[in-house]
């Protein structure tokens, strides 16, 4: 692998650290950025015993002007990937989100990584070259009763990145959608419904890395949801309201 330059938020945990390990290797600069500064030097000694380089960042996404300087204040970057986010979903004896919720999930999952990307974009665009990956949901394709907000900030997140990289074509920055399904991470182990499909963090960090250096726009881990996904594409829109009331 090419000497690069790559940054990961929400290194911490989850795919964030194992994309991280994914990444590590001689020549490979890591900037792991995340909440929990315990477990993400965990994540650091993995990465250095695999050769890399890495800096680290302690800093709460919510503050939108700390992490805009921060962003500003990176050494150029081969490849940014704006993976942290919150998941969670309302108790079923509740009428709905709390609005404290309901904002910390929009500020983590939506706008920090549409500023990041913004930043980003601009000083990668200045150079002609570099690779912006953001992390989704398949939940992005799915108005879920249990989780209204994260479903939306997820939804969003998928027409920023399409919106972002036809706009960054033209500049020689790739922009790229991972929208992964049940992936084995503490986010996921919080989910009582049943998982399908399950599949472990480093595995799908394997797979996301793969098709990241191949270019791929859309990425879905597991591949079965891509399936699943297109088969409720094709449902009357009432009829997939319906199932999902039933949730």
């Amino acid at each position: 692998m090419p000497a690069k330059t790559i940054l990961i938020t929400g290194a911490s945990s989850g795919i964030g650290a194992a994309l991280a390990r994914a990444y590590a290797k001689d020549g490979v600069t890591l900037l792991l950025w995340g909440r929990d500064a315990a477990r993400l030097d965990a994540v650091v000694a993995q990465c250095r015993a695999r050769g890399a380089l890495v800096t680290t960042q302690v800093f709460d996404l919510r503050d939108a002007a700390g992490f805009t300087r921060l962003l500003a204040a990176a050494p150029a970057l081969d490849i940014a990937i704006f993976n942290a986010g919150l998941g969670g979903s309302a108790p079923a004896d509740v009428f709905a989100e709390t609005p404290e919720a309901a904002q910390a999930l929009a500020e983590v999952n939506f706008t920090a990584p549409v500023v990041g990307a913004n930043v980003i974009a601009s000083a990668m665009a200045a150079r002609g070259a570099g690779h912006i990956v953001l992390i989704g949901s398949i939940t992005e394709s799915f108005p879920l009763p249990m989780a209204p907000t994260y479903a939306a900030t997820k939804a969003g997140l998928k027409m920023f990145a399409e919106a972002l990289g036809i706009r960054m074509a033209r500049h020689g920055v790739k922009v790229s959608l991972v929208s992964p399904g049940f992936i084995d991470t503490p986010m996921s182990r919080k989910v009582v419904e049943p998982k399908p499909f399950l599949m472990r963090a480093d595995t799908a960090a394997a797979i996301i890395v793969r098709k990241i250096d191949a270019g791929a726009r859309t990425i879905v881990v597991p591949w079965q949801f891509g399936v699943i996904r297109g088969f409720a594409g094709l449902l009357p829109r009432g009829l997939l309201r319906l199932i999902l009331s039933r949730l």
